[in-house]
């Protein structure tokens, strides 16, 4: 597919620069260097595996968890008519 005066296979080009930078930028913000033996939230212990799976890592599975999920949200996203007219 031809878009205007790009080259075929151009916008495909574009998006695997688009994830490639999106995989950089995950990886600089992930922690480095020696991980904590304890958590730094609640203080438990990190299981070694933890540790040698993440280097760098500071907290323990569960709280790391927390800190992952999304916020939740009170808007709606589902659309419906009958929704918005209340």
């Amino acid at each position: 597919m031809a878009g205007g005066w790009t080259r075929d296979g151009a916008v495909q080009d574009q998006i695997d620069d688009s994830v490639a930078d999106a995989v950089l930028a995950a990886r600089a913000s992930m922690p480095s260097g020696d991980s904590e033996p304890f958590c730094a939230i609640c203080g438990d212990d990190i299981p070694e595996g933890r540790r040698l799976a993440v280097p760098g890592v500071r907290t323990c599975v569960t709280c790391q968890s927390g800190r992952d999920r999304p916020l939740a949200t009170t808007f709606n996203r589902r659309g419906s008519k009958d929704s918005q007219l209340r």
